[in-house]
Parts: structure tokens; C-alpha cells; sequence
């Protein structure tokens, strides 16, 4: 097929007709490798997307490249009248499958600080612990699915940064809402709550509910045992901050999580 000259969206060098970017690649890559940021900044139509995606490519010898694209980042988004937080981790990759030390390679080969490190390969390893006892096999020979995609690895570690910046002392939760019914994953069709989320939440106070679908995965339930100090039913505290984060399924109650950051009572 005879190249093409291309006006729109990203140029492929295999099929349209442009410029060599190589030099401007290597530079960019001299700044990575020294650990440093860059942007682009530049009008439309200039290339931005194209050079992106071609160091997508051509740092994938020496890295493990995440894109990330955030022009469908919607910060708000209703639930029953509710506004809230929704995000939507956009992963360009395939279907790989990765096990623990293959995960814990990626984390530690970022410049994220040394507790952000600990504490997502601490979550990973509560799902580790959880898919070698359900499929009756040992740590080392677990291959993630869901768990092991990208997006997944994003959900992880970007809750330890989020967690992080919030310089919180402790962290309650209530019982966790675990779900009914059925639900499709790599092995195929497994009652809802998982497997590995019942194993993942031994002695973690849960709530067996009536709604239909998967309230907490196995992510959701890696995350809140490793990061909770406590599971209590009630606390006094005063309330400075609330936040919602909104989930993408529907169910017949509200898909949200709702924070709190507040002051505990010191008892007199």
C-alpha cells in the first residue's frame, strides 16, 4: 500500500508521508534518562500526538512506558444527583500477563519515594497471597490477569501517590460491601464476592448485600486491607474534608466511595 500524506490525527511512518523525528526523539529520551520532565507546547496540528506515540515505541527498548491519555478526564460526574470524581485510566496494551516480580520491577524502577514503593507492593502481594490459595499454587508461579494489566498496576500504585500527598495519620473504613451474583473474568464466570476477594478480606469485617455485581475486586479489596489502620463502626471526629469518587457500573444503589478527612476528638 502506496503512502498517503496525512491531515489528521496520528501520522505513521510505515503509511504516511512526514518528517524524520528521530533527533527530536533522542532528546527527548537524553531528558528521561537524566530523570528529568519535559512538555510540548505547541499549536494543533504541529505533531504532538505523533511524537508522543512514537516515543511510546521507541522507549519501550530500555523502559516500561505507561501512556496515559487524559483528554477524556472528566472530573465531574453525577450519581443520583451527587457530583463526584471519575477517572479513566486509558491504557495502550495488550493483554499481557505479569507475575509479582515482574510487577515489583516496575515499581521499584520508579522514581516514586521509597513508601509510595512499599506500600503498592504490599497490596500486590495480598493479591498474590490470595490467587496462590485459590488456585492452589505457589506465589512465585502466580500470572496476574486483570490484576497485572496496566490499568490495574495505575489503579494500585496511584492510590499509594493519592494517599501519599494527603499526609494523613490514619486510616478508618467501615464494612466492606461485597456484592451478589456472577461475574466474568479471565477464568471465566466465578460467583460474586471472588475467590480472592473472600480470601483477600479474612478477618476484615464485610457486608454481604443484595445488589447485583461486583462492589469490591480484588484491587478494592487488596487496597483497603493493606492501607486501613482500623475497621470500626462508628468514630467521632470533626469533618474537614469529603470527597466522592464515582465508578462507571450501575447498580440500583449509588456506584461511589465516599472519604472523609477530619480531625479525631481527643477525649477530655
Amino acid at each position: 500500500m502506496p503512502k498517503v500524506f496525512n491531515t489528521t490525527a496520528v501520522c505513521i511512518p510505515e503509511e504516511h508521508y512526514m518528517v524524520d523525528i528521530s533527533g527530536r526523539l533522542e532528546k527527548i529520551k537524553s531528558l528521561v534518562d537524566a530523570g528529568k520532565y519535559f512538555t510540548i507546547n505547541r499549536a494543533r496540528q504541529y505533531g504532538k500526538t505523533t511524537t508522543l506515540r512514537a516515543l511510546y515505541r521507541y522507549l519501550q527498548k530500555e523502559y516500561y512506558v505507561v501512556l496515559l491519555d487524559f483528554q477524556t478526564f472528566d472530573n465531574d460526574k453525577f450519581e443520583n444527583g451527587i457530583r463526584g470524581t471519575n477517572v479513566n485510566v486509558i491504557v495502550n496494551e495488550g493483554h499481557v500477563h505479569r507475575n509479582l516480580i515482574d510487577i515489583y520491577d516496575i515499581i521499584d524502577n520508579s522514581t516514586l519515594n521509597d513508601k509510595i514503593k512499599q506500600n503498592a507492593k504490599d497490596i500486590f502481594m495480598e493479591v498474590a497471597k490470595a490467587e496462590a490459595k485459590v488456585h492452589g499454587t505457589s506465589i512465585d508461579k502466580i500470572h496476574f490477569h486483570e490484576v497485572g494489566a496496566m490499568d490495574s498496576i495505575i489503579d494500585i500504585v496511584g492510590s499509594c501517590i493519592l494517599i501519599d500527598l494527603l499526609c494523613i495519620d490514619k486510616i478508618y473504613a467501615t464494612k466492606v460491601p461485597l456484592g451478589s451474583g456472577f461475574v466474568k473474568c479471565a477464568h471465566g464466570i466465578i460467583p460474586v464476592p471472588a475467590p480472592a476477594v473472600v480470601e483477600i478480606l479474612k478477618d476484615v469485617p464485610v457486608k454481604f448485600n443484595n445488589v447485583s455485581g461486583e462492589c469490591t475486586t480484588p484491587t478494592g479489596a487488596a487496597i483497603i486491607k493493606t492501607m486501613c489502620d482500623k475497621f470500626i463502626d462508628e468514630i467521632e471526629f470533626e469533618t474537614k474534608q469529603i470527597g466522592y469518587g464515582i465508578g462507571h457500573k450501575k447498580f440500583e444503589v449509588p456506584n461511589m466511595l465516599r472519604t472523609f478527612i477530619g480531625v479525631k476528638k481527643k477525649r477530655i
